[in-house]
């Protein structure tokens, strides 16, 4: 796959680059591309002058390469060594990270949730302060922003999502989980909400929103977990007003049926939502 993948996203590959990717002897090099050659001979071409292996012009991938997995490695490089730094392999930019989770913190909350434990751990909430609690993690989320662990939380008796950045001093507790703290009850978690989102109404070009969202059709659905739903459409800053009342620039998409985010705790992050329990006066 690797030797595909530099065919495809950088138009040639050659035996020092495939020994230096494993470590191998150039006797070993050459076998991986000539099984390369036999599964698709009508990718490759052999450049005599500079001794390089080529995209041919009737190339057609044989292996699944995913976008998000493409662009990480083109931003970041193939990760060899989690110690060493990373090295993108074409000239990239993206938004500086301002929070990222201490590892001292992180480590521990991973080794709890592969291990299925619960953690001790001091917690700061913007609401109520500090506190001491004890919680049950079992994922982790990305919500664009910053990262969260979704967890039982043994203080109010809820499944809820604790900002890693505000977890201080965490200790693995050897206890089990009651299977009241395991994720299967987790009622937002485990519920997948169906989303579609169209192009915001007040756009002249609705057809280059499609574009930009590969939309087949009129629409782009997706199916999300209830407790992140909210992140999801802060993040892509998509209008969840009933009326697409949200006029700013960055709404370019909106969120054709609100209702479908009833009964998600997280749908009050979702930029212009409104609960239809609550009437407003027009």
């Amino acid at each position: 796959m690797y030797l595909e993948f530099r065919l495809y996203f950088m138009g040639e590959v050659g035996r020092p680059d495939i020994s230096a990717r494993f470590g191998l002897a150039p006797a070993g090099a050459t076998r991986d591309i000539a099984l390369y050659r036999e599964l698709a001979p009508q990718n490759i071409d052999f450049d005599s002058s500079s001794k390089t292996y080529r995209i041919s012009a009737k190339f057609e991938p044989i292996f699944a390469h995913h976008p998000q997995r493409v662009l990480s490695t083109l931003s970041f490089g193939f990760g060899d060594g989690i110690d060493s730094e990373s090295r993108s392999l074409l000239p990239c930019e993206f938004p500086a990270t301002l929070s990222c989770p201490r590892m001292d913190v992180l480590a521990p909350i991973c080794r709890a949730i592969y291990a299925k434990r619960a953690v001790a751990i001091r917690y700061q909430s913007m609401s109520s302060g500090e506190s001491e609690r004890v919680i049950v993690p079992f994922a982790l989320v990305d919500a664009g922003l910053r990262w969260h662990v979704r967890a039982f939380d043994r203080k109010s008796g809820e499944f809820r999502d604790f900002v890693i950045t505000r977890i201080q001093y965490p200790e693995l507790i050897d206890d089990e989980p009651k299977q009241s703290e395991r994720p299967e009850n987790d009622i937002q978690w485990t519920r997948i909400l169906e989303l579609e989102l169209v192009p915001h109404p007040r756009l002249n070009r609705p057809d280059v929103v499609r574009m930009d969202y590969a939309m087949e059709g009129e629409s782009l659905r997706i199916r999300v977990r209830a407790a992140v739903a909210g992140y999801m459409l802060l993040r892509w800053s998509i209008d969840a007003s009933p009326d697409h009342s949200l006029t700013e620039e960055q709404y370019r998409l909106w969120l054709n049926d609100p209702l479908a985010l009833y009964g998600a705790e997280s749908a009050k992050l979702a930029p212009g939502y409104r609960s239809p329990l609550v009437k407003t006066n027009r």
